[in-house]
Parts: C-alpha cells; sequence; structure tokens
C-alpha cells in the first residue's frame, strides 16, 4: 500500500472542500475515491476534512485524527445519512500477535493498534452524537458502503 498521488474528480461539485488538493494514500482509497466520484447516490463527500480530536493512550495528549472520508448518500427509499470511513488494511484490526522475543518492531505495532483502536471509539461516540455513522472499512469492503 505504498501508493500515494492526487485525485481529481470527474464530479467535482460533489467534492465539499478543496477539490484540487484531494490526496489518496492508498490504492484501496484511490478505489473508494472514484466509487464516491461517479456512484449516483452519493450527494456529497470529502477526503480528510474532518477533525476529530481524541486524546491518546500512549502519552495521554489530545491529538488530532483526521478520518479518510466523510460521505453524505442517499439510499433507494431515498433516506440520507452521514458516514464517517477509514480505510485500513484487515491485519492492522486485530491485535499484533506477540512474538517470543520482544522487537521494536512489535512494539511499534502495539502503539499504532491501541492509537488507532482509540481513535475508533473516539470518532465512533462523536458519529454517535452528531448521527452519522462511523465505518473502518478493509480491502474486502470497498465498494459497498
Amino acid at each position: 500500500m505504498a501508493y500515494s498521488g492526487k485525485f481529481n474528480p470527474t464530479n467535482i461539485d460533489k467534492y465539499r472542500g478543496d477539490a484540487s488538493a484531494i490526496i489518496y494514500r492508498s490504492l484501496w482509497e484511490l478505489k473508494l475515491m472514484k466509487y464516491l466520484d461517479q456512484h449516483s447516490g452519493i450527494i456529497e463527500w470529502t477526503s480528510e476534512e474532518l477533525v476529530i480530536p481524541y486524546r491518546s493512550p500512549i502519552d495521554n495528549r489530545i491529538h488530532r485524527y483526521f478520518p479518510d472520508f466523510w460521505v453524505r448518500k442517499k439510499d433507494p427509499n431515498g433516506v440520507v445519512t452521514e458516514v464517517v470511513i477509514e480505510v485500513k488494511p484487515k491485519q492492522q484490526l486485530v491485535p499484533p500477535k506477540k512474538p517470543s522475543r520482544i522487537t521494536r518492531r512489535y512494539l511499534t505495532e502495539v502503539r499504532t493498534f491501541a492509537v488507532n483502536q482509540r481513535k475508533f471509539e473516539t470518532a465512533a461516540e462523536y458519529c454517535s452524537r452528531n448521527g452519522m455513522i462511523f465505518q473502518v472499512m478493509t480491502q474486502d469492503d470497498l465498494g459497498v458502503i
């Protein structure tokens, strides 16, 4: 997932924010951006524009979390919902397995997992308070929102 670049939407009017500065940080994000840009049920969307403050479990300080996407969509029945989406690889959603010898890599994975879990918990609470849905999407979910 080392692919990144700039996304140029076809339906620029659907993007709420600076459409000239849309950056994807993985091919999975690019795939979702194309879907959001082209799908008729998507009313509007943003990428990394929403800010949710959270307290890090590592340093106990307040940090800013920028979820990957905010989407306003209309389902076939005409119901409009807002969804906040984070795109992650499946392996980052489960705790790292403890090796027989503790390595720097393992400690980094443990910290990353703890921070991500806190971000997700805080985002879910934020969305609940604001009438939105929080969703973590993996490579298995892309295109199904």
